[in-house]
């Protein structure tokens, strides 16, 4: 693959990208200003550059928010009739498709993911398209009853100017459940896609110009912190739609609360897997190690809180261990790879900043909790860490309370069905939850009390465009996927016709009526 020498990477496939240097996307075209700011984008894996971006200031960030206003203004797009708009994001959806392997390897090569995960994630991503295509194409408006002679019509019709900022951990999955319903309903954009792994995004930004978007309807700039701060906080925006951590969720609220912005935010989580003691056990372990180490635990829905009935923990926890220790961790790009490394040198000190803490917290370490060794040359210097399990917790420890972001799981029990709710809810967050049981009646009725947004019973980390996603408490605001998420990109207008031929004057001279 990469050589330590070589300044840039080439995937294998041939694609016509890496480009050595990304500008941003403004008005169907890529935007380079004289003299700008640029920075590197790093191959977790590997420790090596792969290309530089231009760090988008508040200039080029004003530019593209001009952009789409402009582009929105124009009814390019924003009144273009639905068929139109839905043929073009399904032209959309089968160029990407068609190029799906392309993307998928730059995918893994940019985040360390392991190129199995994204060739199955990516291979689904056309789906929303095609599905918020066909949305608006059957999506229907209201006629609530009106006293008296009047018809009241209600439309729903676009918001304006939107800023999509994304995070590194699935750039194309979370930047497409945006982008999809934002342009189904006739929305202009400003993606903003992490620092750490803008390429893909960028890409996506002129591949739905080939396909026919409309210039400056689908901008794009990628930056670091100034970047987002400018974006989540522009006078020109109608709404922010945010996938991020916690505190950086309450700064965008704040920032876009001062426009008087929608805000739509997906942020962090503390999954608990609960496993009852008639679960299958083959089956949750089997489950519940996806649900906890896909995507090296860098997810908001990972199941990180292991929460096992007592009088079967020990031996759970036990083959989860052994499960977990035979996950294969390597270099991303090999298709036998089961797990690569984490995003960056800082992910990494924080993962082993908790490992730490759970330790000397009281958790007992089960396995992992440091680098591997053995990698390979080639790979030797990533920012790898085992998968690593911390058992024998209580669920004031940090290790439970915080979120990792990593491959890090604590395990404690619980006594019983009230115990199993209060646990599992005895958290800051409540993106996500899984329930293992054969008792039907039973998951049902814990899902039910569980205070989160997602459920999942005998099952984990499962998705699709058709199903509400987001979180409750600390986990953010609004949904994501589904009707809602047309709703989330649309306003009402209610339009009242009266259809009565009575003269009618209110203020009528000498009538004793209104006197």
């Amino acid at each position: 693959m990469l050589a330590a020498s070589r300044q840039f990477l080439k995937p294998r496939s041939g694609s016509r990208f890496f480009q050595s240097h990304y500008g941003a996307w403004i008005d169907g075209k890529e935007f380079n200003p004289p003299n700008a700011a640029t920075y590197d984008v790093e191959d977790p894996a590997r420790r090596t550059k792969l290309c530089t971006v231009l760090d988008a200031d508040a200039a080029v960030v004003d530019k593209a928010v001009k952009s789409s206003r402009a582009a929105f203004e124009s009814g390019s797009w924003s009144r273009m009739d639905v068929r139109d708009r839905a043929e073009i994001l399904n032209e959309g959806a089968r160029a990407l498709r068609k190029r799906v392997p392309e993307f998928a390897e730059v995918e893994s090569i940019q985040t360390g993911r392991a190129i199995r995960e994204m060739n199955a994630q990516l291979g689904r991503l056309p789906e929303w398209l095609e599905y918020f295509a066909a949305m608006i194409r059957t999506h229907e408006g209201t006629c609530p009853p009106f006293k008296g002679n009047y018809v009241n019509y209600v439309k729903r019709v676009p918001l304006g100017v939107a800023g999509l900022i994304t995070p590194w951990n699935h750039p194309m999955l979370i930047a497409i459940k945006k982008i999809a319903p934002a342009l189904a309903a006739g929305n202009s954009i400003i993606v903003k896609p992490s620092e750490f792994a803008p390429i893909t995004v960028l890409e996506f930004a002129k591949l739905m110009t080939e396909v026919g978007l409309p210039n400056g309807v689908f901008n794009c700039v990628a930056g670091q912190g100034g970047c987002g701060a400018a974006l989540s906080g522009h006078s020109d925006l109608d709404m922010v739609d945010l996938t991020g951590g916690t505190p950086t969720g309450r700064k965008v609220h704040a920032a876009a609360g001062e426009n008087l912005c929608t805000v739509l935010s997906e942020l962090g989580g503390k999954a608990p897997m609960v496993v009852f003691n008639d679960a299958d056990i083959d089956q949750a372990i089997n489950g519940t190690v996806f649900g906890s180490f896909i995507a090296t635990g860098q997810t908001c829905i990972a199941g990180t809180r292991l929460l096992v009935q007592e009088d079967i923990y020990d031996e759970f926890v036990a083959r989860y261990v052994e499960k977990v220790k035979k996950i294969g961790i390597g270099d991303p790009q090999n298709p036998n790879t089961q797990m690569g490394p984490v995003i960056n040198q800082g992910q990494l000190d924080k993962v082993r900043e908790f490992c730490s803490l759970g330790v000397q917290e009281g958790g007992k370490l089960l396995c992992g909790g440091k680098q591997p060794d053995g990698l390979g040359a080639e790979i030797s210097n990533g920012y790898y860490w085992e998968p690593t399990v911390i058992g024998d917790c209580t669920p004031d420890m940090r290790v439970v309370r915080e979120e990792v972001f990593g491959p890090v799981i604590v395990a404690y029990s619980f006594k019983d069905e009230a115990d199993a709710i209060a646990k599992a809810n005895d958290s800051d967050f409540g993106l996500a939850a899984s329930v293992w049981s054969k008792d039907i009646k039973r998951a049902h009725r814990v899902a039910d009390r569980l205070d989160v947004g997602i459920v999942w019973l005998n099952d984990h980390h499962r998705n699709d465009p058709s199903s509400p996603w987001g979180g409750m408490k600390d986990s953010g605001v609004g949904r994501e996927n589904g009707i809602e998420a047309l709703h989330e990109y649309t306003q009402t207008r209610s339009v009242v016709v009266g259809f009565d031929d009575t003269p009618f004057d209110w203020f009528i001279e000498g009538d004793a009526r209104y006197g």
